[in-house]
């Protein structure tokens, strides 16, 4: 698949939550900076090597729980570097979700959803991230 074919295809939504993974048995510390239903960008400046799956622990303080999710990173941006066409120019890494099975998409794709309608509003969620037939407005 080009890589202009894997751009980003959901709604993402500026959001600030603590991340742990492990690496080399050290564990990191860091935080996202947005999350979609597909993925998250979590900012570091020591990402993970691209094409990487691993897993991840979100904390997710509104829900009160801990998201154990499993990624990939999609894209890197290093310190210095022009701004990758899907970011800011903030150092870290796209992560792409990766699922067992489609129970386990389901029930992550709910919990971002759920951070989301906590953090835009129902009526404005609604309105920005859920899909109505045609002519159905």
């Amino acid at each position: 698949m080009p890589e202009d074919q894997d751009r980003r295809q959901e709604l993402r939504e500026p959001i600030e939550l603590k991340v742990e993974y492990k690496r080399l048995n050290t564990f990191f510390y860091d935080y996202t900076r947005n999350i979609s239903r597909g993925g998250t960008f979590i900012k570091t400046t020591r990402p993970l090597s691209l094409g990487t799956p691993f897993v991840f622990n979100l904390i997710v303080p509104m829900l009160d729980l801990s998201l154990e999710l499993r990624g990939e990173v999609r894209w890197i941006q290093r310190v210095g570097e022009p701004a990758h066409p899907d970011g800011d120019g903030t150092p870290g890494m796209g992560i792409r979700f990766v699922y067992k099975d489609a129970a386990d998409r389901d029930q992550v794709q709910r919990a971002v959803e759920k951070m989301m309608v906590a953090s835009l509003g129902p009526l404005i969620y609604e309105k920005l991230c859920v899909t109505r037939p045609e002519g159905d407005e």
